[in-house]
């Protein structure tokens, strides 16, 4: 029986590249007043990055997580899926902390607003025993950060998955989908903020059927459909349909049609199932656009995306706040063609610094092994390349 330790599951390149263009479109959906906003997914379709992240995070999520437990069992799995709850809870609060000082700073030295109230954070400040313990209970939830939220609760619900699926994945499906039809008939709502009754925006419990479809693929209970001509001309004349529905909506015949569906299929805190098929119609032509041609994205011009796509959390993070950030300048510089475009490239190559920083540390270069000083030479290795010698680590 072999003793090899088992292979760690090689990394789908068309994930991170799709989670990696979802961050740069988050990062220019959350600059306020944002020219370059019309011209994001969620200007063309119901979906839009947010599903694109979430659907992506339920895939990656199977590779990090499902394997432990199908490995080490249900209590080591169900350890792991608590330690990453433990860092996207204290990541939700770095990041207000953060966000809620760059609104402290753009209102004091820009004088163009109070950012503060702009992001409904004046309250926090008004009784900040409430909202210190809001905070910390997650029951006081800005909707300018509330996804991560939303992704602590979906990982909570992981267990819970993995439990059903010795039933087998029907049993999985079955239960998605009855959590989201009982979402849609009984308010499953989770508070927001103390002093109203504004509920989370992202509703996990609606949210989830995206999150474990991905989930579902990326452990392989479930494989997407070969490429077919007549399956591809049904999901891109689907996607086609939908772009006046989803971009002209003022027009009046089309506001109405949006208007008396808007709950099971248009709305995005009520998640409705047209939002669902059009990601999944996305993804199926982005499959079939790739298929046979992979390749593509282990090529140079790829690799700032795909890297951004992999460090998913620490780009989250810093988007939200370099967003906002970079809002609150361009209140106070105007938005010009130049200044907008100024805006863009800066913020897209922070986003791929702050990914190769989170890559580097996370390669713990401390660890790595290293010639110790002093050390003879072999004079038996001469004559092989430099840096082909085997040197004991420290």
């Amino acid at each position: 029986m072999s003793t090899l330790p088992p292979k760690r599951p090689v990394r789908d390149l068309r994930i991170d590249f799709a989670r990696g263009l979802s961050m740069f479109i988050i990062f220019i959906a959350h600059i306020p007043s944002n020219a370059w906003g019309q011209y994001i997914p969620a200007k063309f379709g119901p979906s839009d990055a947010a599903e694109i992240f979430v659907f992506c995070s339920g895939f990656a999520s199977a590779l990090a997580f499902g394997r432990v437990f199908e490995r080490r069992g249900f209590f080591v799995g169900c350890l792991r899926v608590s330690h990453r709850c433990w860092q996207v809870y204290w990541a939700q609060i770095g990041m207000f902390m953060m966000v809620t000082a760059a609104c402290i700073l753009g209102t004091w030295y820009l004088g163009t607003a109070n950012y503060l109230d702009k992001l409904a954070l004046t309250p926090f400040f008004e009784d900040p025993m409430q909202g210190i313990i809001g905070l910390l209970t997650v029951t006081y939830v800005p909707n300018y950060l509330d996804i991560l939220p939303m992704y602590l609760v979906l990982l909570l619900m992981i267990p819970a998955v993995m439990f059903l699926r010795q039933f087998g994945v029907t049993t999985v499906f079955v239960a998605m989908f009855a959590l989201w039809s009982l979402g849609k008939a009984v308010p499953l709502d989770l508070p927001a903020e103390w002093w109203s009754d504004r509920d989370w925006f992202f509703n996990p419990f609606l949210w989830q059927i995206t999150f474990f479809t991905g989930f579902a693929f990326g452990a392989g209970w479930v494989k997407p459909p070969s490429p077919q001509r007549w399956l591809i001309i049904t999901a891109l004349a689907f996607v086609i349909i939908l772009i006046p529905l989803s971009r002209y909506y003022e027009v009046p015949w089309i506001w109405a049609i949006r208007d008396f569906t808007w709950d099971w299929a248009w709305g995005k805190s009520e998640y409705g199932l047209l939002r669902y098929l059009h990601l999944l119609a996305i993804a199926y032509l982005f499959i079939c656009l790739l298929h046979g041609r992979e390749a593509i994205l282990e090529q140079r011009w790829a690799a700032p995306i795909v890297l951004v796509g992999q460090q998913a959390l620490a780009v989250f993070m810093f988007s939200m706040v370099a967003a906002w950030s970079a809002g609150m300048l361009l209140d106070y510089t105007g938005r010009t063609a130049l200044t907008l475009t100024s805006a863009h490239v800066i913020g897209f190559s922070l986003l791929i610094a702050v990914a190769w920083i989170s890559q580097f540390y996370k390669s713990q270069p401390w660890k790595r092994k290293r010639e110790p000083t002093g050390m003879v030479p072999d004079t038996s290795l001469r004559g092989m390349p430099a840096g082909a010698q085997a040197v004991p680590g420290e």
